[in-house]
């Protein structure tokens, strides 16, 4: 059944894709691709400069982020509670990104990182946990590792060139207007998919996982973040499409991945219209689909076991080896303002009946917030944000846990259902070359979809270093 569904999904995106991309005469001129990882942005300054142009790439950045949360109220806890007493936490995130042109259309990209630190409550007890730098596997090793591997080759559609800002995910000083683009190795799909240039990094920007990213978009990842796949985009003046087939987890969010196609895959497809709602303004909006085949459990079989008595608790892992399938869309847009504002907003569902594996626990989320640059205030460098998004789980989900059950990320040992909101704002300085800091804020009420527990505040500090 996987094939047929995927295949409606982009049908279904195609066809919305190519309204959307019909022309109208008084539509403003096309928006460049939202600035992300791979995008080099001229308000970030770096330690040592970089070069416009050469076959090699060499860069850098290390990001801390230091978090803590006072007591607050929770009328009980379970194993994957996020704890309601005083805790504080600090995360790092080293990455070396390289790069080597081998021709004018092909190069390869490697970059070596290293993670340590720990989250609050070992990260559990949120769907929105507050820091995305944050590996949940406590058993991992602490040594450096191969984060990226890419062999990119570029063919051009057409003789017009345009100029490309270098970066860690590209190397070329320039790319045809009209472009196929082949990519294979080892990436993050959240390096490709689902980009928003106020809500997607980290480093900058906000550091919750469902205002960074879009939580009902549950990608194919190891523990890190990483797979391995293929990926084939199409890019032009006004639109682009890209595709994906990755690599997913052994068990949900698992440490290795499987190699047998077989018995498990993920499909990703999205359309990027470079176009806003307002005229004469620049704006973004894309369109994702995707579906996950995998040994996933299903909620409401483990609820009718514990039901009848088989189980003390539900156990989502409790099945034999099989291939069930996930699947979902999102709406991912931002819009100019003005020259120094740009809203955003996302939305993400998926089927909810299946095992959350990769990502988070979330089936649905709403978000939307604003980007600030900091020339409003005669402050070039600096930027700053608020954003507000609401999650929720499917109704299988939610009685799931109400009976128990545990995810890999949620389990109160009982739930009195809410939807998980979260406001975040942030502002980040820059001090001097590469040396950025600034603090952070949150404020989640109904944390892991629980409403006898919380509001919980959580106020964070980071430093960021550009290379």
């Amino acid at each position: 059944m996987a094939r047929p569904t995927l295949a409606a999904l982009c049908l279904l995106l195609l066809a919305a894709s190519l309204a959307i991309a019909a022309p109208a005469q008084d539509a403003p001129s096309p928006a460049p691709p939202a600035p992300g990882p791979s995008a080099a942005d001229e308000t970030v300054q770096t330690m040592f400069p970089h070069f416009k142009q050469g076959r090699f790439w060499i860069s850098g950045q290390a990001n801390f982020i230091f978090q803590t949360n006072p007591p607050f109220y929770a009328k009980y806890s379970g194993t994957n509670s996020f704890q309601p007493y005083y805790e504080k936490a600090s995360s790092r995130v080293l990455t070396l990104y390289t790069g080597f042109e081998i021709t004018k259309s092909i190069e390869v990209l490697a970059d070596v990182e290293e993670a340590g630190g720990a989250g609050l409550s070992t990260a559990l007890g949120l769907a929105g946990f507050t820091n995305l730098d944050v590996v949940r596997n406590p058993s991992l090793s602490k040594a450096p590792y191969l984060a990226r591997l890419m062999y990119h080759q570029v063919i051009a559609l057409g003789q017009q060139k345009t100029e490309n800002a270098r970066g860690p995910l590209s190397t070329f000083a320039e790319l045809p207007a009209r472009r196929l683009e082949l990519r294979f190795g080892k990436f993050g799909l959240a390096d490709f998919f689902d980009l928003n240039s106020v809500g997607s990094d980290s480093h900058l920007q906000f550091m919750n996982w469902t205002i960074d990213q879009n939580g009902g978009y549950d990608y194919a990842a190891d523990t890190r973040g990483y797979t391995w796949g293929a990926m084939l985009e199409y890019q032009g003046p006004t639109w682009g499409l890209r595709f994906a087939e990755a690599l997913l987890p052994t068990v949900a969010n698992g440490p290795d991945l499987v190699w047998d196609l077989r018995r498990a895959n993920a499909e990703n497809v999205e359309f990027e219209l470079h176009r806003g709602f307002l005229p004469k303004k620049d704006g973004i909006v894309r369109l994702l689909a995707y579906v996950n085949n995998a040994n996933m459990g299903i909620y409401q079989v483990a609820i009718d076991q514990y039901l009848e008595g088989k189980v003390p608790t539900p156990e989502i892992t409790n099945h034999p080896l099989q291939v069930t399938t996930k699947y979902g869309f999102g709406i991912n847009f931002e819009q100019t303002l003005t020259n120094d504002m740009v809203v955003y907003g996302r939305f993400g569902w998926n089927n909810g009946k299946t095992e959350s594996w990769a990502y988070t626990e979330d089936d649905q989320t709403f978000q939307g917030g604003a980007g600030f640059a900091g020339r409003m205030w005669k402050r070039k460098y600096d930027r700053a944000g608020l954003a507000f998004v609401s999650n929720s789980i499917s109704k299988e989900h939610a009685q799931y846990l109400a009976y128990g059950g545990l995810g890999f990320l949620l389990g109160d040992g009982g739930l009195t259902y809410g939807r998980e909101n979260i406001l975040e704002t942030y502002y980040t300085a820059h001090v001097w070359r590469g040396i950025y800091l600034g603090p952070d804020l949150q404020y989640i009420v109904n944390p892991g979809y629980n409403q006898v527990r919380g509001p919980v505040t959580v106020p964070g500090f980071r430093l960021h270093l550009e290379f």
